[in-house]
């Protein structure tokens, strides 16, 4: 440090005549003055290069780490990457009811009728007729009806366009060919890329079983991939995801495995989370005879930083030293901030951050009779059109990717209780109670079926082999799941 400062006074008395008599006198005391002039040079030099390197090492280690640690000015530097936080996605439903129906009231024809969605009896019946899954929940299937209109204007799914799409990790190819579900391939990148895959698939089977026609003939590919630019890039390819951006439009959505179950594998440790419909139970119980006034008033988060970490950081840093704030990372290696998905019910206010692209955790937490206090969404989900951000029926809070606003929206919720007691009550009337029920999962699955095979090919289920004359093209769901956990990784059906 001493050649530091000797370093910045000889710059400074250099530059400036009056000093250079003093200089003379102190650098005859200490050392030659070309000799410094050479050790400052090579001094300077190594902090032109050590500088820059501990910019790039701070940038990364912001970008990567789970600890709130980074100083809001790093995190501002922080490049947006995948998170695109200037942009958002604006969801019109016009398939839903304006306003929409009350669980009770189901403004159909149909229900006027003869039935009425009854959560208690209905909700968890998977065996719901079209009509009645069209009166129960209107709205659901608006992603189902705009990627069919994307296909009816592009031409109809064939073989040879599922063909031309190569299976990698993360990736499946199934049919299901009159009521039976049948694995023609699959990829898994480790384990948990198979458990989520499975997930997938015996969601579809649970689905399956109880449905009223079973003349479907259809052949598809689907990847439990956050983004679907993970396994085909850019190009358009007729893929069942789960989640999509706006201009997206080829993908079809399906609902994430974690309506089957969860198991989280993060350092080869499992986080057990559990199906969706327990953790639904869970939060019912921990809020039974917990009035809305009686949670505490704070809003609640955690996550891990290095899923999205310009995005996530900023929440962080807007909600940082308020009163009403209980946002902070989590470390799932030493569970440090660790929450149990119901105990968050245990708050007025849940915020809700998307990661690599959507968040799957977005639906625990509209388990809870709680306010959602979330960005504008980039991804689509599913269930995303009934998502209302004002008005009457308004089932959760929007604000800035930035959070810029996130103070002055918080104040405003606690100063009106009355109202934000309103939106956790919308959004357990609209979510929990109806949209994301096993009935509404399974009628979700059917009618997509049923718009994909109307703009595709035929599948058959046969293929001819010089051995025998003809081989099944698949391996029934009830086989494929007695494979061991290495089978399942590459499971490839060889035909022709």
């Amino acid at each position: 440090m001493k050649f530091v400062f000797r370093c910045l006074f000889l710059l400074l008395c250099l530059s400036t005549r009056n000093f250079q008599q003093p200089l003379k006198r102190a650098m005859a005391a200490i050392v030659s003055p070309s000799r410094l002039a050479g050790r400052c040079k090579r001094v300077l030099l190594l902090i032109g290069i050590l500088l820059p390197a501990m910019f790039v090492w701070s940038l990364w280690y912001a970008i990567n780490s789970d600890r709130d640690d980074v100083h809001s000015l790093l995190s501002q530097l922080i490049p947006a990457g995948h998170c695109a936080c200037k942009t958002s996605t604006i969801f019109e439903c016009t398939s839903c009811f304006h306003p929409a129906p009350d669980p009770e009231i189901n403004a159909t024809a149909f229900d006027a009728k003869s039935w009425r969605f009854d959560l208690k009896q209905d909700g968890r019946n998977l065996g719901l007729g079209e009509e009645q899954c069209d009166s129960a929940f209107p709205g659901l299937y608006e992603d189902v009806n705009l990627a069919e209109k994307h296909w009816l204007n592009t031409g109809r799914i064939t073989r040879k366009m599922l063909d031309d799409v190569e299976l990698v990790d993360g990736m499946t190819r199934a049919m299901i060919y009159d009521g039976h579900l049948y694995i023609i391939a699959s990829k898994s990148r480790g384990e948990d890329h198979r458990r989520k895959a499975l997930a997938v698939l015996s969601a579809i089977q649970r689905a399956l079983a109880p449905a009223h026609d079973q003349k479907y003939r259809f052949e598809f590919i689907f990847s439990i991939e956050d983004k679907a630019s993970d396994v085909v890039g850019g190009h358009e390819k007729p893929l069942w995801v789960v989640a999509r951006k706006a201009d997206e439009s080829s993908y079809w959505l399906i609902p994430d495995f974690g309506y089957w179950a969860w198991d989280n594998v993060i350092h080869d440790f499992t986080n057990e989370v559990g199906p969706y419909d327990e953790i639904v139970d869970n939060a019912r119980h921990l809020e039974k005879g917990m009035a809305f006034p009686h949670k505490e008033q704070k809003l609640v988060w955690r996550g891990k930083l290095s899923f999205a970490p310009k995005l996530r950081r900023a929440l962080l840093d807007q909600s940082r030293d308020h009163p009403w704030s209980d946002v902070k990372e989590l470390q799932w290696d030493v569970r440090n901030n660790y929450l149990k998905l119901e105990d968050h019910c245990k708050y007025q206010f849940i915020a809700h951050a998307e990661g690599r692209s959507y968040s799957a955790s977005l639906k625990y937490r509209q388990a809870c009779r709680s306010v959602i206090v979330t960005h504008k969404l980039q991804y689509i989900q599913h269930h995303h059109y009934l998502l209302v951000s004002k008005g009457p029926l308004q089932n959760y809070v929007e604000v800035e990717r930035d959070f810029s606003n996130l103070a002055s929206k918080m104040d405003n919720l606690l100063d009106n209780p009355k109202k934000a007691d309103k939106i956790a009550e919308n959004s357990v009337k609209t979510f929990r109670d109806r949209y994301l029920t096993p009935a509404a999962d399974a009628c979700y699955w059917r009618a997509l079926w049923r718009t994909y095979s109307r703009v595709s090919e035929q599948a058959t289920l046969w293929s001819s082999t010089k051995l025998d004359g003809r081989q099944k093209r698949g391996l029934r769901y009830e086989s494929y799941v007695m494979l061991s956990s290495e089978e399942m990784l590459d499971f490839n059906v060889v035909y022709n």
